[in-house]
């Protein structure tokens, strides 16, 4: 009996044990289970805290002229790099586009604000980020969180008033120049600018500056003179320009020339555009664009002077005092104030960029591209109405005869005048190529399909550097024989061939019997032969505030208004009812620095 209690004792202890191991083996299998859990949790919140999955994603979005295309590169947490892959729209459109895309890098998402004057091209960069990023996004695109904003939230912030000596409302061609000027003659200088960037139209001025007796005219040994620059200048603007305003333009161009030159400007080359009777366009070495040049020696000099320039800054109205400029009213991304100043020079451009405007002068304008900046909009039309001031020709708009249909991007008008022709659907020639941009446009308008081609050669392309920008844009058909080019323009071969012989025995001869070009720089005989399509677009509106010689802007009793000045595009009077290739420039800069000039000079 007791060796069965033995037994059974031994066995019930043996099974406690066993159920005790068992328990404590479940036990440490929970654990582990609870642990496995715990780290599988921890690295699904590890990953789920990632915003994006790394790589490169591609999306598109519509811009103006086409789709525009980017890569967008991305790590866990913030954008690394944004690349275009397409971008169609015009030269003008690439620097809003570069700054969204900063913008977009540096707030890591496409949630930003436009950039000022590019409403399009910021709308399709956003477009095109975000659908790049919505591919990145681990768990979609964050929520927009915030709250909504009152109207309290979004007016405006008065901001504490500023006072300088001149005020010029403007960071183009005209208005660093006279901001340039009226620091040498000792004003103190603020330039607002409502663009984010500097150089308005004349940042995109291919062509050159207009100018006659200069020294580099007779260093290549150029034979011209004032009186026939005047001559020009008038006849090209169909003799209504002012003839006083001419006067001073043309007397003091080469005066211009050596002022660039002197502060480091290269307009070593001299050209001709249309409805000149000479070369007097004065270029960069090898014919590259002036204007970006041009703007780049202004800003540097500007900067050397001291010269404060605000950009994203507009002028909303010029301040009147008794009748007297007295600053200006501006509207910042930090709020709105007044800069009181001692005299206030208007450059702010045309107002070619503006549709709705162009078509109310010029009903048959209306839905025209254009080649203007985006912030050519003419908004002095309406803020410099506190002043009562004058306007003259607003209705002489000019049109450039050879802009790309496809994406507004001016072809420079040096390209003829180096020896390129116009051809039309049929590879006829139609006109003379180097007559004023007011002919050439009404003949393509006249044309089968209202375009015609820019047709040259290989020496023509090596002639003038300018043409190296089109070719790397993609913008040229290229072909090794004319027969070959016409069958990439759509046109007959032999017709355009039959156009090419006819013109090169012209150029052998010095005779165009068809259209009369009186320069023929060059045969067009070595290939690769290319060509370009193009139609008109608007380009430079001549009319504006009504200005003296001294620059001052006139009231309608054409009075001379105490305190303001105007320069450049913004006035009216100095073209007449068409603008001769290479004036611009030379309009800017001559009255830009008489404006300056005598803005401080008036102060003292």
């Amino acid at each position: 009996m007791k060796k069965w209690l033995s037994i059974i004792v031994v066995l019930a202890m043996m099974a406690a044990m066993l159920l005790t191991a068992c328990g404590q083996a479940d036990a440490d299998q929970a654990n582990t289970n609870g642990t496995d859990q715990d780290m599988s949790q921890e690295q699904d919140n590890q990953e789920s805290d990632a915003l994006y999955k790394p790589g490169t994603y591609e999306g598109e979005g519509q811009g103006h002229a086409g789709p525009i295309k980017l890569a967008v590169t991305v790590n866990e947490n913030a954008i690394e790099k944004i690349e275009v892959v397409e971008f169609s729209d015009s030269e003008f459109a690439e620097e809003p586009r570069d700054q969204m895309i900063e913008n977009i890098i540096a707030a890591n998402s496409a949630d930003v604000d436009a950039v000022a004057g590019a409403s399009l091209t910021s709308s399709s960069v956003k477009e095109a980020a975000a659908a790049a990023l919505a591919l990145a996004y681990v768990n979609g695109a964050p929520e927009d969180n915030s709250a909504a904003e009152t109207d309290e939230d979004t007016a405006p912030q008065v901001l504490e008033d500023r006072t300088t000596d001149v005020v010029v409302i403007g960071a183009g061609g005209a208005g660093l120049t006279a901001a340039i000027e009226a620091k040498n003659n000792g004003a103190n200088v603020i330039i607002v600018e409502k663009m984010p960037i500097i150089g308005g139209n004349t940042k995109y001025a291919t062509g050159g500056l207009n100018a006659a007796e200069t020294s580099v005219q007779k260093e290549l040994g150029i034979e011209d003179s004032i009186e026939l620059f005047y001559e020009d200048t008038m006849k090209g603007g169909g003799n209504i320009n002012n003839p006083d305003l001419v006067n001073v333009l043309t007397h003091n161009a080469k005066n211009t020339v050596e002022w660039l030159i002197g502060m480091g400007a290269d307009l070593s080359d001299v050209g001709r555009m249309g409805g000149a009777s000479v070369n007097r366009c004065h270029r960069p070495s090898g014919g590259a664009p002036a204007g970006n040049h041009i703007v780049e020696v202004l800003y540097a000099q500007a900067e050397k002077l001291g010269v404060e320039i605000l950009m994203s800054t507009q002028a909303t109205a010029i301040i009147n005092e008794e009748g007297k400029a007295a600053g200006i009213e501006v509207e910042s991304n930090e709020g709105i104030y007044n800069i009181h100043a001692k005299a206030v020079v208007v450059a702010s451009g045309g107002f070619g960029a503006n549709n709705e405007l162009v078509a109310e002068f010029r009903p048959e304008f209306k839905g025209y591209g254009t080649t203007n900046h985006p912030g050519a909009t003419g908004d002095v039309i309406d803020f410099a109405s506190t002043m009562n001031v004058a306007y003259v020709d607003m209705k002489e708009i000019q049109t450039h005869p050879t802009v790309m249909p496809s994406n507004n991007y001016m072809i420079t008008e040096a390209v003829r005048g180096n020896g390129a022709i116009l051809v039309n659907q049929e590879g006829q020639r139609f006109v003379n190529e180097i007559d004023t941009r007011a002919v050439v446009s009404k003949a393509e308008l006249e044309q089968t399909g209202q375009s015609a081609y820019i047709v040259f050669d290989q020496g023509v392309r090596e002639s003038l550097s300018a043409i190296e920008g089109y070719y790397k844009k993609g913008f040229l058909l290229e072909a090794e024989t004319p027969e070959a080019l016409a069958e990439l323009m759509g046109v007959d071969p032999q017709a355009l061939a039959g156009t090419l012989a006819s013109y090169n025995q012209y150029v052998a001869e010095g005779v165009d019997p068809d259209f009369e070009r009186p320069d023929m720089p060059r045969d067009l005989v070595t290939g690769p032969y290319y060509a370009v399509e193009v139609a008109p677009a608007v380009h430079h509106t001549m009319g504006g505030l009504m200005i003296n010689t001294d620059a001052q802007v006139l009231n309608t009793d054409g009075e001379a208004i105490d305190g303001l000045y105007a320069a450049g595009e913004v006035t009216g009077g100095v073209h007449g009812n068409n603008r001769l290739g290479g004036n611009a420039l030379a309009d800017i800069t001559t009255f830009g620095r008489i404006a300056g000039t005598n803005a401080a000079q008036s102060i003292q």
